[in-house]
């Protein structure tokens, strides 16, 4: 054992950053914990799309599993990935039932989009793109995001409904679906409150209990075998694919995805007392995990990976290294034989955890300079317009044109960076050649 611990805290410079090999372990399984709930919630969204559930489970679990062992062991950060929230959601009700397109065929962009960033990242290109954003427009979109997630778990747990003359409005509160969830979300809020770890899954999993005790879902068992992978392994269909609609589609997963990860990177390493400078030192090797990942991902059948905010926890831990994601990945592979406990889980255990998720997402608006209003009105339609045209998409799209027009009606055009006029432009001559 010894023996063991040594050269983990030679492979992974534990001592020289500060920490022990104990503590790395121990901030890996705080973090499994905090972001579990994704094994639940993932296949549960994508499924949505036709896809086979056990088999989005299993890709789920190995695709975070690989993310996370990349990123310990090349990068030698305490920061863990999984398919992210947000884009699955993006994936699911957006392209897959908004856009009508295949499920095989949205993989393939999922695919492209992450050999786009494997290439990019080489290249540093991504940096360059990242550092070329306002951050008005980042805050915007995290949040836009988490206002859609908030819709989609409204509505899966029946708390909003269709109507025909509002389009949306309230359900029956007395339904038993809507009071769980409910309840759900109340338990996240209060154990979150007083720090405790796991508060996501722990709701899940007893409302999920709770929900069969009332005899309102079945129970599955809790351990089992592993699901066959092969209903998505290689599924991708590349037919169509580069038309400009899907281009587009292309486009917004490597956008998402591009300032998801690298802030949530960021922010990860500050907490852990990572960053030089206020840079990250080895962001290129972390992208490099981040987008290898996700073209993995793909090839098993699952939307795009990301870091995760959830880390934060394993740093607030004491997690400094790449032990802690390694630990991460470790425990992702030892789920896989609790897919019966995950195909038992009913969509309102899992709308909590979107609504809370969007919570935490929703926050970044507070960074938003209200006072510009040239910054301010661009970053409001952004965050609003996913949510109302249903669709990330759309949101950016509307985000990065009026930032524009905005800036240059208000005499500052000059301030525009040239990256926010090319893609402006794109999007626009897309919306006027191809509509909505």
């Amino acid at each position: 054992m010894n023996a063991i611990s040594s050269f983990l805290d030679n492979f992974f410079k534990v001592r020289s950053n500060g920490s022990s090999v104990k503590t790395e372990v121990l901030a890996g399984i705080t973090t499994f914990l905090t972001m579990s709930y994704i094994i639940m919630v993932n296949p549960d969204i994508l499924a949505n799309t036709g896809m086979d559930k056990g088999a989005v489970f299993v890709a789920t679990c190995l695709a975070a599993s690989l993310g996370c062992m990349l990123m310990g062991v090349i990068a030698n950060y305490p920061i863990a990935i999984a398919p992210g929230m947000g884009l699955n959601a993006y994936f699911t009700y957006s392209v897959c039932i908004g856009m009508n397109v295949p499920w095989q065929v949205a993989l393939a962009a999922v695919f492209v989009s992450g050999l786009l960033f494997v290439a990019l990242s080489l290249a540093r290109v991504r940096e360059a793109i990242i550092n070329g954003m306002p951050k008005s427009l980042k805050f915007a979109i995290t949040a836009g995001i988490g206002l859609f997630l908030a819709l989609i778990a409204l509505k899966s747990a029946g708390v909003v409904v269709a109507h025909p003359v509002t389009f949306i409005s309230m359900g029956d509160v007395r339904n038993p679906g809507v009071l769980l969830a409910g309840l759900g979300l109340l338990m996240i809020i209060a154990l979150d409150h007083f720090r405790v770890r796991g508060a996501i899954i722990i709701s899940i999993l007893a409302i999920t209990l709770l929900s069969m005790l009332l005899g309102l879902s079945q129970w599955n068992g809790i351990v089992g075998e592993v699901p066959s992978l092969a209903p998505t392994f290689m599924q991708m269909s590349f037919k169509d694919l580069f038309t400009v609609q899907l281009v587009s589609v292309i486009f917004v997963f490597f956008l998402v995805d591009l300032f998801d990860s690298t802030g949530t990177m960021i922010g990860v390493a500050h907490r852990a007392g990572l960053l030089q400078d206020g840079k990250l030192p080895r962001l290129k090797k972390a992208l490099l995990a981040d987008s290898t990942s996700i073209v993995a991902g793909a090839v098993m059948g699952t939307s795009s990976t990301t870091a995760y905010v959830e880390s934060a926890a394993g740093a607030a831990a004491g997690g400094k290294t790449g032990l802690t994601a390694v630990t991460v990945g470790l425990l992702f592979i030892a789920a896989l034989w609790f897919s019966p406990l995950a195909m038992s889980v009913p969509a309102y255990a899992t709308a909590p955890a979107l609504l809370y998720v969007g919570v935490l997402m929703v926050r970044g608006l507070a960074e938003i300079e209200w006072d510009d209003i040239t910054e301010a009105a661009p970053a409001f339609l952004t965050a609003v317009f996913m949510p109302f045209a249903y669709s990330i998409a759309d949101g950016i799209a509307i985000g990065f044109i009026s930032y524009a027009l905005i800036k240059l009606l208000c005499g500052q055009g000059k301030k525009v960076p040239m990256m926010v006029w090319v893609v402006a432009l794109l999007w626009a001559l897309k919306f006027w050649y191809f509509g909505g």
